[in-house]
This record gives structure tokens, C-alpha cells and sequence, in this order.
């Protein structure tokens, strides 16, 4: 199934657009063979999530810590003293293992990993198909205040004018569709030349 080398699919979006349950349905099809790359972060942990497979979960002080020791291929302070960045550890051991890496990132975090491997490296922005909808979605969760919606709203509006800088957008207008058209993005990338 490999190639020589391994490739590096990422998948950024605004909050509410779908991408990390597009990238989980990716991780759960095996005739992809994709590894998942573990963020750290310094936000809390939700009910449910567990360190090492979720995120590598961070206090502020020790993921500032590893921004000094040059620990991360790229990192953002996201919102206010929350970090959110990829460990070069991470990512060189499941090179190492000859896999292909699946990333779930946010907007610039996945420009900036493009920046790092740009020969071996395809940008996916996913995308609602109208920002109301994107707004909707976030309202539906339920697990945030007003203040906080707000908040990941303002930043969906900016990332959401970063949509041309990815390789290939894909429309998550219906799920399951979505999906599809991620795993032949995919399978189309794994098996082409690297991008010039």
C-alpha cells in the first residue's frame, strides 16, 4: 500500500464544518492504511478524551516549554492561552513506520505543516456550504456559552477567507457524500507524484 515515502494528508476547517468526523470515518476505513498524527494542546480535556490518542494534553507552562525547545513543527495560540500544535516526535516516528499521516488541524496550523513538507503534503479545506449553515452547527452543539460561540464564530468568518490557500476544497453539504469525496481525494493523492 505505501509508497517509498510516506505522504501527508491535512484536513483544517472552521469549527462546525465536519472535518474531524470526516477524518475519523478516513481513520476507520482500512483500505486507506492512514495514521492519525496526535496534536498537543493546552486546552482542557472533554469528557471522553483521553491523552495520546485524542490529543497529548499540555499545561499552558509545559507546551510554552516545548515551543523553546523547537519541539513542534508548528503550533498556534488559537484562542487566549490555548495551544494547539504538532510534535516533530509525532510525526517523524509514524514517517519512520512508512505510513501516511492524517492530520486534523486548524486553518494556519495546516498551511504552516504544507510550509514544512510542501513536496509530500495536500491541504484539504473543509467547508459548509454557506457560512449560515457553518453558524447553525455550532449553535446546535450545545456545549458552549454564548460568549464562546460568538467567539468561535468571529474566528470561523477569518479562517473561512483562508479557503483558496488549501490544494482542494471539499464541500460538506451531506455527510456521507463528503466522506466519499475525501477518501478519493485521498487515495487519488497516495498514489500520485508528490506536489510540485
Amino acid at each position: 500500500m505505501n509508497n517509498s515515502r510516506g505522504k501527508l494528508i491535512v484536513f483544517s476547517a472552521p469549527s462546525g464544518s465536519g472535518k474531524t468526523t470526516i477524518v475519523k470515518r478516513l481513520l476507520e476505513d482500512p483500505s486507506l492504511g492512514l495514521a492519525f498524527s496526535v496534536s498537543a494542546t493546552s486546552r482542557p480535556k472533554r469528557p471522553g478524551e483521553i491523552h495520546g490518542k485524542d490529543y497529548y494534553f499540555l499545561t499552558p507552562d509545559e507546551f510554552r516549554r516545548k515551543i523553546e525547545e523547537d519541539a513542534f513543527i508548528e503550533w498556534e495560540e488559537v484562542y487566549p492561552g490555548k495551544f494547539y500544535g504538532t510534535l516533530k516526535s509525532e510525526v517523524e516516528r509514524l514517517l519512520r513506520e512508512g505510513k501516511h499521516i492524517v492530520f486534523d488541524m486548524d486553518v494556519v496550523g495546516g498551511l504552516n505543516l504544507k510550509r514544512y513538507f510542501p513536496q509530500y503534503t495536500m491541504t484539504v479545506f473543509v467547508q459548509a456550504p454557506e457560512f449560515a449553515v457553518l453558524e447553525q452547527r455550532l449553535r446546535a452543539r450545545a456545549t458552549e456559552d454564548e460568549d464562546t460561540i460568538r467567539e468561535r464564530i468571529a474566528k470561523a468568518k477569518r479562517e473561512w477567507q483562508f479557503a483558496p490557500r488549501f490544494d482542494r476544497i471539499l464541500i460538506n453539504d451531506d455527510l456521507d457524500k463528503a466522506v466519499a469525496r475525501a477518501k478519493a481525494l485521498v487515495k487519488a493523492f497516495i498514489y500520485e507524484k508528490p506536489i510540485r
